[in-house]
């Protein structure tokens, strides 16, 4: 979800930063060390406004998970999957993997990662899940897709070789209570890969100061950490792994290239709505009409080459 305005034509070009992993194998009977809660990420969902029953989207009437689910919804999915695929020069992953027996990918959205990742390695068993079941039947043999809450208590009877996480900003109530169910659900030696980001926007120019972007931007990591959820587990995901027990971790930062940044802001403007609705309704106490009077100001600056915005990814 980064958000390069004009980038096509200037050097602002975000980041994602790429954590993976090793579990300790057996040789190494490395201890496993506590989780430490950090920042305004523990949060207990008793007290979240996301746990209240008003909060479900519109456009994803299934349950209290705030962003839609709708097609419009999967359609900028299957962009943004692109545009990170094309960033990391066709890559479906950058941990280091040889014929991985089981994986697992958390909030695989249309699955198409899964589908993808099913075709490369066909001789692995590659699961799925997500809040809602928008998969499609027709799959790889060996792909399968589950309809389930990653924060919940994990039952899978078999460990995994590999674990994929991509882009649960603003999804996730305790992130290293997530990471530590990761570690723990990993057969010695197996890696996890997180790809997030830190979605507060700026420009290294001050050419964002006091624009409608700004304030929605502001507005919106303001919403989502009140809600209990952040928008910026990018900045702390190499400690929360570090915390979780994981062994050789590499962490870096992948720099979308200009013919990357159309996706980008294609997927940022059809997003919008979709990320704001509940966010500033519920939350912020905003009226529709007012969000909508706003995003179409923010959709003006997205598209204004005098803003040279980004964000860490």
């Amino acid at each position: 979800m980064s958000a390069p305005t004009a980038t096509e034509e200037q050097d602002q070009i975000s980041a994602t930063p790429y954590s993976a992993a090793h579990a300790p194998n057996q040789a190494t009977q490395a201890v496993q060390a506590p989780v430490q809660a950090e920042g305004d990420i523990a949060i207990d969902d008793s007290n979240s406004a996301y746990s209240d029953e008003m909060q479900v989207n519109p456009r994803n009437p299934e349950g209290t998970y705030v962003f839609p689910n709708d097609e419009p919804e999967q359609d900028r999915m299957d962009i943004h999957h692109e545009m990170l695929t094309k960033a990391m020069g066709g890559k479906l992953h950058l941990a280091p993997l040889t014929n991985p027996g089981r994986i697992l990918d958390i909030g695989t959205g249309t699955g198409i990662w899964c589908i993808e990742m099913g075709d490369t390695y066909p001789d692995a068993e590659v699961i799925g899940n997500d809040f809602s079941p928008v998969q499609p039947s027709m799959v790889p043999r060996n792909v399968k897709f589950e309809v389930d809450d990653v924060e919940a208590p994990w039952t899978h009877p078999t460990k995994f070789d590999y674990i994929h996480s991509r882009f649960m900003a603003g999804s996730i109530a305790d992130w290293p209570k997530l990471v530590q169910t990761c570690y723990d659900n990993l057969n010695p030696g197996g890696i996890v890969e997180f790809q997030d980001g830190d979605f507060l926007i700026y420009s290294e120019d001050g050419s964002m100061k006091n624009s409608w972007l700004e304030k929605w931007n502001t507005d919106f990591e303001k919403a989502a950490r009140t809600g209990g959820r952040t928008l910026r587990p990018g900045i702390h995901l190499e400690d929360w792994i570090r915390a979780a027990g994981f062994e050789e971790v590499h962490c870096e930062k992948i720099r979308l290239p200009k013919d990357v940044g159309a996706f980008n802001l294609v997927q940022l403007k059809e997003g919008l709505e979709g990320f704001s609705l509940v966010l500033f309704t519920r939350i912020l106490g905003w009226s529709p009409e007012e969000v909508q009077v706003l995003l179409s100001k923010v959709r003006k600056d997205l598209e204004n080459r005098t803003i040279h915005a980004q964000n860490d990814m």
